[in-house]
């Protein structure tokens, strides 16, 4: 027997009332039943993203969030600005051509973090930019970009920001209004730990202006047809939603209040200071070099020269139980990337070490078994993970 555990940065780990909510008896998605459902997970949302901007929850991956940002927001031939650190930085330039947008790019070396001030000097050099996209947490990479100081920056010219929060709300300490951010976008498999399947866009007043104005083709992503269809008494989606997971989300989210927003920030933050340390212990690099750039949501880790990532990776999930993430593009092969992101508490963190440090191992990696561990175990035991 191989207990399994799941230590990617999305989907996360799903604790069993969560899963137990998801498995309740379906229900109609224009009856009273899961209209209350639907106002009060809506409503949790909202505070979650720290916004009393309209939230509309999507039935798509983040993805989806991430294209209904563009296609509302924008028309054919706008100019906009992608801040790429990542991978999905890379997915905002691939959307953005898609669409047919005038497209700016400043992209930054895969594990670096992006500098306001080329922002600030984009906007300055070209006042037409409609939008500024980039990532929060760039999830391929685990850079934490600086978004209060880039909405601090957008406010002042007549673009707005376009923000994936979607591997960093729940994690580390997110503020969407009070730092002036238009279109933020998170998912439901992340820091939320529900089912995978649910995107989650908040939209403030500056980006409406814009959305009233676009001429982008769109049907089912038409945030002006959910804007209508919430403020239906009572208030509904403008389609079938995922009916299942908004009920998994509304019941994620108490859970999410019951242990605080501070404390997840907290748990999260210690989480990711074990897994940084105890990596370094075992003498590996991580990829982030810079530590005041470090998420606290995924780790991603150098593969040791000699060491076929592919097959750590495969040791660890087939012998051990555990699965991890791998690169992504032009990283494919050189990192893995370990997860510490929702429902993960300190013996997750142990366990995946423990097996990183196995496998390494097997694959003729030179290191003190049990280094790791015992670093990780330190870091917990002297911050009083236990909450003493």
């Amino acid at each position: 027997m191989i207990k399994k555990y799941i230590m990617t940065p999305g989907p996360t780990p799903i604790s069993g009332q969560v899963l137990r909510e998801h498995g309740r008896p379906l229900m109609h998605h224009r009856s009273p039943e899961f209209s209350e459902i639907f106002i009060k997970a809506t409503g949790k949302l909202k505070k979650f993203m720290k916004t009393e901007n309209e939230v509309f929850i999507l039935t798509s991956s983040g993805t989806g969030g991430m294209e209904a940002a563009i296609t509302n927001a924008f028309s054919p031939g706008d100019k906009v600005l992608v801040a790429s650190t990542g991978n999905f930085g890379q997915r905002f330039k691939k959307l953005s051509k898609v669409f047919g947008l005038d497209l700016i790019a400043i992209d930054y070396e895969w594990g670096e973090a992006l500098d306001p001030e080329d922002i600030r000097e984009a906007l300055d050099r070209d006042p037409d930019i409609k939008g500024v996209m980039f990532q929060f947490s760039e999830t391929s990479t685990g850079v934490l970009n600086d978004a209060m100081a880039v909405g601090e920056i957008v406010k002042d010219y007549d673009g707005i920001t376009i923000v994936d929060a979607i591997s960093g709300l729940g994690a580390s300490e997110f503020k969407t209004d009070e730092w002036n951010l238009d279109i933020v976008i998170g998912g439901s498999q992340k820091g939320l730990s529900a089912p995978t399947g649910a995107a989650f866009v908040s939209v403030s007043p500056k980006a409406w202006n814009l959305i009233e104005k676009s001429t982008m083709p769109r049907f089912y992503f038409n945030l002006l047809d959910a804007r209508e269809a919430a403020n239906r008494k009572p208030p509904q989606t403008p389609w079938t939603p995922a009916i299942s997971i908004i009920v998994a989300i509304n019941k994620a989210m108490d859970l999410l209040l019951e242990e605080g927003f501070e404390r997840s920030f907290a748990r999260h933050k210690l989480l990711a200071e074990a897994t940084h340390k105890a990596v370094e212990r075992i003498g590996l690099k991580l990829l982030v070099k810079d530590p005041k750039d470090r998420g606290q949501s995924v780790t991603s880790i150098m593969v040791p020269e000699g060491i076929d990532g592919k097959k750590l990776s495969n040791i660890m999930r087939t012998k051990h139980g555990v699965t991890i993430a791998g690169g992504q593009g032009k990283l494919k092969g050189k990192i893995i990337r370990i997860g510490h992101l929702g429902w993960v508490g300190m013996f997750d963190i142990i366990t995946a070490i423990s097996s990183l440090e196995m496998a390494l191992k097997d694959l003729g990696f030179d290191l003190d078994i049990g280094a790791g561990v015992a670093e990780a175990q330190r870091v917990f035991y002297e911050n009083k993970f236990f909450g003493e």
